[in-house]
């Protein structure tokens, strides 16, 4: 086992938080997924790496046998219910059991409604929204059998306060939103809690690449931010690891909002700035 020290995202839990449990990150070898991976994996648990691309799997599982860890990778395209299918039957029967299925695979980029293709549309809600509910279906049935498990969702501010530019992932992150809900209240008898993490943007290279690629969009982001910057991947890991722990264990339904206070209502005045009373009478 490395020496070195524990993934920012894992500093706030006990060491073996995750110990003896087996957590399947979707989108899990890059961005908020791969921090999600570093931080279980750190704390314990068993984890299996699924994504569409292979190539993404390769430096985490460097750094997994780097450091010991308990990390596996699949090949999995969540829009494809058979394959979804599949790959739960397979796991369950390798692992004898998955008790964390954290949906973060995701698909999005910057395109005015007008311009936005029925093909580009139709990936972006096949990734996000059917993939999710076909994960949480598959992966749901055997948590149902064993009376536990957990879902977390991965969604976004803009679910539910609208944003110009997205609204093929606004539209997907609004019903996986409401799939989080409505699974929470029909699952909890069987010990299943489901819920949520709403980041707003954070850096990552994906992100730079995809939301703010011209020069000056991140610093008119931030600048829109109370906090005054964006978070790190590793930040908004660590609060998902939050609500996956025995720390949140009354909690389901649950969406937990990560972004510096960027959908808060905007005052008519600035902070500070002085207003010169009205004469009255």
């Amino acid at each position: 086992m490395s020496d070195r020290p524990r993934p920012a995202a894992a500093r706030w839990l006990p060491e073996c938080t995750f110990e003896g449990q087996v957590a399947l990150v979707t989108g899990g070898g890059t961005g908020l997924g791969l921090e999600m991976t570093r931080g279980l994996a750190s704390l314990g648990a068993e984890v299996i790496v699924a994504s569409r691309n292979p190539a993404h799997h390769g430096a985490i599982l460097d750094e997994a046998r780097e450091r010991g860890w308990k990390i596996h990778a699949v090949e999995l395209d969540v829009r494809e219910p058979i394959a979804v299918e599949r790959c739960a039957a397979e796991l369950n029967e390798r692992f004898g059991h998955v008790d964390l299925l954290i949906n973060n695979a995701a698909g999005n980029f910057l395109c005015p409604a007008e311009r936005l293709s029925s093909r580009a549309w139709r990936s972006v809600l096949g990734i996000v929204l059917d993939g999710t509910f076909y994960c949480s279906r598959y992966f749901g049935r055997s948590m149902i059998e064993r009376g536990r498990g957990q879902i977390l969702n991965i969604v976004a501010t803009y679910a539910w306060t609208g944003m110009p530019g997205v609204v093929h992932s606004a539209s997907a992150k609004a019903g996986v939103l409401a799939m989080t809900r409505t699974l929470a209240t029909e699952w909890a008898r069987f010990g299943i809690r489901v819920n949520a993490v709403a980041p707003g943007p954070f850096h990552s290279e994906g992100a730079a690449e995809r939301l703010w690629p011209e020069p000056g969009m991140r610093e008119r982001l931030e600048s829109q931010v109370p906090l005054g910057r964006l978070a790190s991947a590793e930040e908004v890991a660590g609060h998902c690891l939050y609500l996956l722990s025995p720390a949140s264990e009354y909690i389901t339904g649950e969406c937990l909002v990560v972004d510096g206070g960027l959908s808060l209502g905007r005052n008519m005045w600035a902070p500070g700035e002085s207003r010169r009373k009205p004469v009255v009478g």
